[in-house]
C-alpha cells in the first residue's frame, strides 16, 4: 500500500510541473519567426565563358573519340597476335610430329643397316669360300645403303629446317612487333 502512495505523489508533483511549464509558455509574448533569405542565383556566364565552355566540350569528345579510336587500334593488334600465335604453335606442332616421324624413319633406317652390315660380316667370314667379286658387291651394296641412308637423313633434316625456319621467322617477327608495341603502349 504505500507503494502506491509514493506512486501518487510522484505522479502529483510531476503534473505540477507540467502546468507551470505549459503557464510559462502561455505567458510568452508569440512572435514571427524571421523570414529566411533565398539563396543568391548564380551569375549568368558571359559569352566568353560560354565560348570556352564549347572549347572545351569539343576537345573533350575529340579526346574520347582518339581514346576510342586507340582501344580499337589495340584491341585489333592484340587479336592478330593471338591468331598469329596460334597459327604458329599449330605449325609448330605439326613440325613436332613431322620430326617425331622422321626421326622413327631414321631409326628404322638405321636398323637396316645395321643388319645389313652383319650379314656383310657374316659373308666376309664365310668369304674363304665366296669368291671375292661377290665379296666386293656385297661391300658395295653395303656402301650404297649407307650413302642412301645418309642423303635420305640430310633430305629429311632439309625438310624440317625448311619447315621450322618459316615458324621461327614469324616468331621472331611477332616478338618484335609485340615490343614495339609495349614500348609505344
Amino acid at each position: 500500500m504505500s507503494d502506491i502512495a509514493e506512486y501518487e505523489r510522484r505522479i502529483s508533483f510531476a503534473l505540477e510541473r507540467i502546468g507551470r511549464g505549459v503557464d510559462a509558455l502561455a505567458a510568452r509574448p508569440v512572435t514571427a519567426p524571421e523570414p529566411v533569405a533565398a539563396p543568391a542565383a548564380p551569375p549568368l556566364p558571359d559569352a566568353e565563358s560560354l565560348a570556352e565552355l564549347a572549347r572545351l566540350r569539343e576537345a573533350l569528345e575529340a579526346e574520347r573519340s582518339a581514346n576510342a579510336q586507340l582501344s580499337d587500334r589495340v584491341r585489333a593488334i592484340r587479336d592478330k597476335q593471338e591468331t598469329t600465335l596460334s597459327a604458329l604453335e599449330r605449325r609448330l606442332a605439326q613440325a613436332s610430329r613431322a620430326l617425331e616421324v622422321a626421326e622413327a624413319e631414321a631409326a628404322r633406317l638405321k636398323q637396316a643397316n645395321a643388319d645389313l652390315m652383319a650379314a656383310n660380316r657374316a659373308l666376309l667370314d664365310a668369304a674363304e669360300r665366296v669368291e671375292p667379286h661377290l665379296v666386293n658387291r656385297a661391300l658395295q651394296a653395303e656402301l650404297e645403303g649407307l650413302r642412301a641412308a645418309r642423303a635420305a637423313e640430310l633430305a629429311e633434316l632439309n625438310d624440317i629446317l625448311g619447315t621450322l625456319e618459316p615458324i621461327l621467322a614469324n616468331a621472331e617477327a611477332g616478338a618484335a612487333t609485340a615490343e614495339e608495341g609495349a614500348d609505344h603502349g
